[in-house]
This record gives C-alpha cells, structure tokens and sequence, in this order.
C-alpha cells in the first residue's frame, strides 16, 4: 500500500471521530456498522438473537470483557455457529481495531445472563486476564472511544455503575476484565473521548 493511500485512510478515521455522535451512527449504519470506526465481522446468526432494541429492550449496560484469546480466534468463535456466543465487537490489542460481530440492535449472548444480555452492549478485547501487556494504549483508547459512542448514542451516563465488567453481571462465574485491567484510566478516557 502506498503512503498517500495510507495518509487519506488515516485522515478519513481521523474525520469520522470528529463528527457528531448522531451523524456517526447515520453514516455507520449504512456501512452495515452501528459505530462509524468499527469493521463488519458478523457473528453466526446462530449466536446471537435478533431484536429490535431499544425498542424491544431499553440498553442500560455497557460489559466489558477480556476475551481470553486472540483477536483473530474470537472473531473465528463468534462466527462458528457451533459455539452458541458472542458479543457485539472485539477489539484488538496491538492497533485498537474495532470488529462489530453483532448490530446493536440485536441481543448478543456475552453476559451470561439472559436479563444483562437484552440490556448491554458486550465489547470484548484481545488478551488475557493475566496478562497486562495486552491491554495497550491503542486499545484502551479506541475502546473507551467505542465506549464513549455507545453511550452516547443510548443515553447511558460514562460512569461505572453503566460500564461494568463481566464479573460484575449478577451470576457470572467470570472473572475478566480482571485486576490487571485499570478502570480508573478507562473511564477518565471514556469521559475525555
């Protein structure tokens, strides 16, 4: 790929960040993505459960969760139909690549609980729990840029009672984003974005 191809690539990101939530998520629906910035990687139609939210279901969680694996393998998992799971994007450690598995409007399986998942947004990230490298600069901010679009666009307040991790959903026998992920840095740059 050559450098201007690079630079416009780049300076087009760079634009759609700048743009009103309300004329990013206009302009991300006709790419076939609720959030202007993220790619189309769908899941199978066999994990996840097609709705009309926030009609059918009002949207008042955020979820966190660190995927235990790879990008490229939780992207494969979610579009195995066998695995019964997914969640609405991933995001990669090394660059902060934003995949949308699941359209928003429709109710992801991640939370592990049939109530949090009609109400949640699921975002999972490249890595493990206990393995802090992953959980790069590049990450924390697209993800916390996703995170700020989301909530947004849904009405939900950049605070931690709305942005939870999927140890937090009542029930979970999950422990991620774990004690390596650092929630302060997290939701100051949720709140900057």
């Amino acid at each position: 790929m050559n450098r201007r191809r690079i630079l416009q690539g780049a300076a087009v990101a760079a634009t759609g960040a700048l743009l009103p939530a309300s004329v990013r998520a206009v302009a991300a629906s006709a790419a076939g993505t609720d959030y202007a910035l993220a790619h189309s990687a769908p899941a199978s139609t066999s994990n996840y459960t097609v709705s009309d939210r926030p009609s059918a279901y009002p949207v008042d969680f955020v979820v966190i969760h660190v995927a235990q694996e790879t990008f490229t393998d939780t992207v494969n998992i979610f579009k195995n139909p066998a695995k019964q799971v997914s969640a609405h994007y991933v995001v990669r450690s090394g660059d902060g690549y934003v995949a949308q598995c699941v359209r928003e409007k429709d109710v992801a399986w991640h939370a592990g609980n049939w109530d949090y998942n009609t109400r949640s947004i699921g975002i999972e990230h490249e890595g493990w729990v206990d393995q802090p490298s992953f959980f790069t600069h590049a990450m924390y901010e697209q993800s916390a840029r996703l995170t700020a679009d989301i909530c947004d666009r849904h009405g939900l307040p950049k605070d931690r009672a709305h942005i939870i991790g999927h140890h937090e959903v009542p029930g979970s026998d999950h422990t991620d984003p774990g004690v390596n992920w650092d929630w302060v840095r997290y939701i100051r740059l949720v709140n900057l974005l």
